[in-house]
């Protein structure tokens, strides 16, 4: 009878913790039906912006670029076929690193100010 009793004050516990870790977040405060404030933790707002949307192609574009300058184009081409024979998620990482004309035409121009 002890064990189920601290079984169930652990997960109270618990609970509580998990609580206030999201009240700590954020909350909306409401007033019930008989004046009870009650503490209600905020809900996430996630917004696809196309300013995040932009930095999220800019910085792909140029971890392309650093890599297809750094390793060569025979290299980098070799890596990419390894990724396009994997499973789904190397497939898909190999169609978005896959060397087009923008990158190879962005990484010459820094390839010849490295020299």
């Amino acid at each position: 009878m002890a064990d189920a009793k601290q079984m169930q004050f652990g997960q109270r516990l618990r609970r509580i913790d998990r609580n206030h870790r999201k009240l700590a977040q954020g909350y909306v405060t409401s007033v019930n039906h008989d004046g009870l404030l009650i503490a209600r933790p905020r809900p996430i707002d996630v917004r696809l912006t196309w300013r995040g949307v932009a930095y999220v192609i800019i910085v792909m574009m140029a971890f392309k670029v650093f890599l297809f300058a750094q390793i060569g184009a025979a290299a980098y081409q070799e890596k990419v076929t390894g990724l396009q024979n994997g499973t789904l998620a190397q497939q898909i990482g190999a169609y978005v690193m896959v060397a087009d004309p923008v990158t190879v035409k962005i990484a010459a121009a820094f390839g010849a100010a490295a020299e």
